[in-house]
């Protein structure tokens, strides 16, 4: 007979999916610099949604949830984050900034989890998010230039959407995570089309079609794809399955991934701030999720011991032991 993955087994898996997660999306920030030339950011973004729902609205069932909360989960994970970040960067927030203010979503995920949720996280927990936080404080400041309190304020807005994105998706407990990232972004394209219509004008939305290049449709199948579909299917899944403390903190790696590959890709080395703050911010992530390493072990083994006693008190109780 062949034993069943044990607890630890699962946890490794979920861990490194964690971790692609995180270098996906910390990539996507140079293949979104990439791609976006010459196109007005809210239009790339209603196009990238485009992709995330056709063809897969039509392959993959609706989430067992109600409209609203489908809905709901889209409008702040998707729509409020990417419509804020994308402005924030239209007014003046530099991409890679951007990258770093965006995980203030972790300090938002857990604190708004433990008011709604009653997901109290651990001393060690918030021990590593602080840490991780004082680590991005340490990059952003690190990396100067002018950036203006609105483009700062939408920024931070992104995140905190973000943040109630990953509580109502917690929330709702829905198991198939490819699912609702596509049947969730059903409510992105349209009002995207229309800001960028708003903001950038009906002759650059035009002229961004009729040029829109290979390099700006790879980007797009990049976001789409890997991005979104991959990153949040396997984000939203990991989030139905945990507490959204053990998971979010993972995403605190995305700005480490971030500014390796811009540093590989287009030559943008790491000052000592910023290397300083990302050892910080693994440092943080590794803290945070120590407990979990350490506190099923101890579930574990306290079921055996359970299970000898019964044994030698007369052979009942073995079969409850669960794995």
């Amino acid at each position: 007979m062949i034993a069943p993955p044990t607890l630890d087994d699962v946890t490794v898996r979920h861990s490194l999916l964690a971790a692609l997660v995180a270098t996906i999306w910390g990539f996507n920030f140079v293949v979104i610099d990439w791609g976006m030339d010459g196109v007005p950011p809210l239009l790339f973004l209603a196009i990238r949604f485009t992709a995330v729902i056709f063809p897969a609205v039509f392959l993959v069932r609706r989430p067992d949830a109600p409209w609203r909360t489908i809905l709901a989960i889209g409008a702040f994970m998707s729509l409020g984050q990417f419509g804020l970040l994308y402005v924030s960067m239209h007014v003046g927030m530099p991409p890679g900034l951007a990258a770093l203010v965006l995980q203030a979503q972790v300090i938002f995920t857990i604190a708004i989890a433990a008011g709604w949720l009653k997901e109290v996280p651990t001393a060690p927990q918030i021990a590593g998010v602080l840490l991780g936080s004082a680590g991005l404080a340490v990059v952003a400041a690190g990396r100067g230039g002018h950036v203006t309190v609105l483009a700062l304020v939408l920024c931070l807005s992104a995140a905190l959407s973000w943040g109630v994105g990953n509580v109502l998706s917690r929330s709702a407990g829905i198991a198939g995570g490819l699912s609702l990232t596509v049947w969730s972004a059903l409510v992105v394209p349209l009002p995207l089309f229309a800001l960028s219509l708003l903001l950038d004008g009906p002759a650059a939305v035009g002229s961004a079609l009729a040029g829109f290049g290979w390099d700006s449709a790879i980007s797009t199948l990049y976001t789409a794809v890997l991005a979104s579909l991959v990153g949040y299917g396997i984000f939203n899944s990991l989030l139905a399955r945990y507490p959204s403390s053990a998971v979010v903190p993972w995403i605190l790696l995305a700005p480490v991934v971030a500014m390796a590959s811009a540093w590989w890709l287009l030559d943008q080395r790491p000052n000592l701030a910023e290397t300083a703050g990302g050892a910080m911010l693994l440092a943080g992530v590794l803290v945070a999720l120590r407990p979990q390493a350490q506190a099923r072990p101890k579930i574990r083994s306290a079921s055996v011991e359970s299970a000898a006693s019964s044994s030698s008190a007369g052979g009942r109780g073995s079969s409850n032991i669960q794995s």
